[in-house]
């Protein structure tokens, strides 16, 4: 009871601040600029394939952290103009071989991308402390440094076989839908604390360069459509 009380005040006392702190209004022509920290997490099962020597395999993208830039320009009030960049994320690519009644989840690759978005947003309140917004756009995700790590040697039978000898993985730039919401607290007289989640749909055409041929060949569209958290601080001007 006491811990429930106590929960019950703290919100009380936040939202009571949250009512006293000054207006923020973005007027129309304001920017608004903001960096902060990104946590990228795509969906699982982001690709499945059979092989006749692996069997089915399901590939996965892991989750990925690091630093996002955004800059919003109000052409009114409550409409916007959002562009989102950041700093390559990095992220480890997995895949569920089952083969002969055995399952094993192995780290296969590494790629690095880049998801920039562009996004019309609607600011709801736009005389409040607080800003609450949701945007639409599209998102334009750039894929580079895509490899092969070692691979475990139970993969091949006793035999290690590392990435250069393994072949190449290719994975293709994405054009999607982007979905945004968000709000910025005003924390002083130019500063705001934003959070703000984002939703792409990522379809990449994923290959593997082949050495035997010198070529390349299509194992189907990975399908990421990650959700993007971030924190950041901003300033308005």
């Amino acid at each position: 009871m006491i811990m429930k009380t106590r929960n019950y005040f703290l919100v009380a006392a936040s939202l009571l601040a949250l009512a006293a702190a000054p207006a923020l209004a973005y007027e129309e022509g304001a920017w608004i600029l903001r960096g902060g920290v990104g946590t990228v997490q795509p969906k699982s099962n982001g690709l499945t394939i059979s092989d006749e020597d692996f069997g089915s395999v399901i590939f996965d993208v892991d989750d990925a952290t690091n630093m996002t830039l955004n800059a919003t320009y109000m052409f009114t009030r409550h409409w916007a103009f959002d562009v989102l960049a950041a700093l390559p994320f990095e992220h480890d690519i997995y895949a569920t071989l089952d083969f002969d009644s055995v399952s094993e989840k192995v780290k296969i690759a590494e790629t690095k991308q880049i998801p920039a978005t562009f996004s019309v947003q609607y600011h709801f309140l736009p005389d409040n402390a607080f800003q609450p917004y949701a945007g639409l756009g599209f998102n334009w995700t750039t894929f580079s440094s895509t490899r092969f790590v070692s691979l475990p040697s139970s993969m091949f039978e006793g035999s290690e076989i590392e990435y250069e000898e393994f072949g190449g993985l290719k994975i293709d730039d994405s054009l999607g839908l982007a979905l945004q919401v968000g709000g910025d607290w005003n924390i002083g007289e130019r500063m705001v604390l934003n959070f703000d989640v984002r939703w792409f749909d990522i379809d990449a055409d994923t290959y593997y360069l082949d050495p035997s041929i010198s070529g390349e060949e299509k194992l189907g569209s990975m399908k990421v459509d990650p959700f993007l958290y971030a924190l950041n601080l901003g300033f308005h001007f």
